[in-house]
């Protein structure tokens, strides 16, 4: 499924930043993470990410995106994609090893 086919979800990243593969379509998002909780825990995780470069997507379940904008609260969670270029920094990150750095 294409990132475009997701007119529905949210992509709040830079304009243009989620990478492209070879021809030209964006690379597909893969499921990092589903969270439960407030915002905060939410801003929190895809803050840590982009704090790396790392493009987010998040997806809400069920009616959550309207439960966000009434309450404040998406009550079934936010789900966490990243493209698949990023997948194996993103789990590192979020597992507490971060990245390794490379001299130059």
């Amino acid at each position: 499924m294409a990132l475009s086919d997701w007119f529905f979800e949210t992509y709040d990243g830079k304009e243009g930043h989620w990478p492209v593969k070879e021809d030209g379509e964006p690379e597909t998002p893969v499921f990092i993470k589903h969270i439960n909780g407030s915002q905060l825990d939410v801003k929190l995780v895809t803050g840590m990410l982009r704090a790396y470069d790392i493009p987010v997507f998040c997806t809400y379940p069920n009616d959550g995106k309207f439960g966000e904008l009434v309450l404040g609260v998406a009550g079934p969670g936010v789900n966490i994609f990243v493209p698949e270029s990023f997948v194996e920094d993103a789990n590192n990150i979020l597992s507490g090893e971060g990245i390794a750095e490379t001299e130059e």
